[in-house]
C-alpha cells in the first residue's frame, strides 16, 4: 500500500476513535505523576502551573465553543463516525485555520497535562497529539479535496492547518448559537473536568496522606458538572428544547 493511501487509511481509523485519545493520556499520566518531584516545587510555582492550566483549557473551550456555535448544518464541523460535508466552511474560525476544533482539543488537554507539573509529559503529549491528529487531518483534507475539488484547494492553500492566521479573520456567515454549544459540547466539558480531577486524585494518592483524594471544591465541581450534563443530555434526547433549524 502506498504511503499516501496508508496515511489516509490510518486517519480514517483514528477519526472514528479519536474520542479515546483522552484515555491514552490518563494511562500515560500515572507514571509521570509518580516520577514527578513535587517537593522541589514551591507552593507558588504549583499555583502558577494551575492557573496556566486553567487558562489554556479555557482558551481551548472558547475556540471549540465559537467553532461549534457558528457551524451550520452539513459542514465539516464536528462528526463522530465518518466524514460529512455538504458545504465548505470558510468563515469564522475556518477563516483562521483549517482545523480549529483540533486546536481547541490540544489546548484543553495541554491544560490538563500541565497540572501534572511535569514538563516531559507536556512535550510527550504534544508529540503524541501531533502524530495522532496529523493522520486524522490528512484523511479529512483528502475527503474535502475529493468533495469540493478546486474550491477546497483554493481555500486551504491560503490557511495554516493548526496555527491561526489571526489577520485573516472573517466573521462567520452563521450567527453564534449558545443552544448549539449546549447541545453538542457537554461531553467535552465533562471529559475535561474528569481529567483535572483524575490528575489531582492520582497525585494525592501517591504523595499526600489526606483523607480525601480530591478536594471538596473539586468534588463539588465534578458533581455539579455531572448534574448539568445529565440535564442537557436529557433535554437533547427527550425534548425539542435544544433543537435548531439549520444546525447539526
Amino acid at each position: 500500500m502506498a504511503l499516501l493511501q496508508s496515511m489516509e487509511k490510518q486517519g480514517i481509523f483514528l477519526f472514528k476513535y479519536r474520542g479515546q485519545f483522552p484515555v491514552i493520556l490518563f494511562i500515560l499520566a500515572v507514571p509521570f505523576i509518580y516520577l514527578t518531584d513535587y517537593n522541589s516545587l514551591s507552593e507558588q510555582s504549583q499555583t502558577c502551573f494551575m492557573y496556566a492550566a486553567i487558562i489554556l483549557s479555557a482558551i481551548g473551550f472558547l475556540v471549540r465553543f465559537y467553532t461549534i456555535g457558528t457551524t451550520p448544518q452539513g459542514t465539516s464541523g464536528r462528526n463522530t463516525k465518518e466524514q460529512i460535508a455538504t458545504v465548505l466552511n470558510s468563515t469564522g474560525m475556518y477563516s483562521l485555520l483549517r482545523h480549529p476544533l483540533y486546536l481547541g482539543n490540544y489546548l484543553i488537554w495541554l491544560g490538563i497535562v500541565v497540572v501534572t507539573f511535569n514538563v516531559y509529559f507536556v512535550v510527550i503529549m504534544s508529540l503524541l497529539f501531533w502524530l495522532y491528529y496529523e493522520r486524522i487531518m490528512f484523511a479529512e483534507e483528502r475527503f474535502l479535496e475529493g468533495k469540493f475539488g478546486e474550491a477546497y484547494l483554493n481555500w486551504s492553500n491560503t490557511l495554516p492547518a493548526f496555527m491561526p492566521a489571526l489577520l485573516n479573520f472573517k466573521k462567520s456567515d452563521t450567527p453564534f448559537s449558545i443552544i448549539t454549544v449546549l447541545r453538542r459540547e457537554y461531553a467535552s466539558v465533562l471529559a475535561a473536568v474528569i481529567g483535572f480531577v483524575f490528575i489531582e486524585g492520582v497525585r494525592n494518592y501517591f504523595f499526600y496522606t489526606e483523607k480525601h483524594l480530591i478536594s471538596d471544591f473539586s468534588f463539588q465541581f465534578l458533581v455539579a458538572t455531572i448534574i448539568i450534563v445529565f440535564v442537557l443530555r436529557s433535554l437533547k434526547h427527550y425534548t425539542h428544547l435544544l433543537n435548531e433549524k439549520g444546525r447539526s
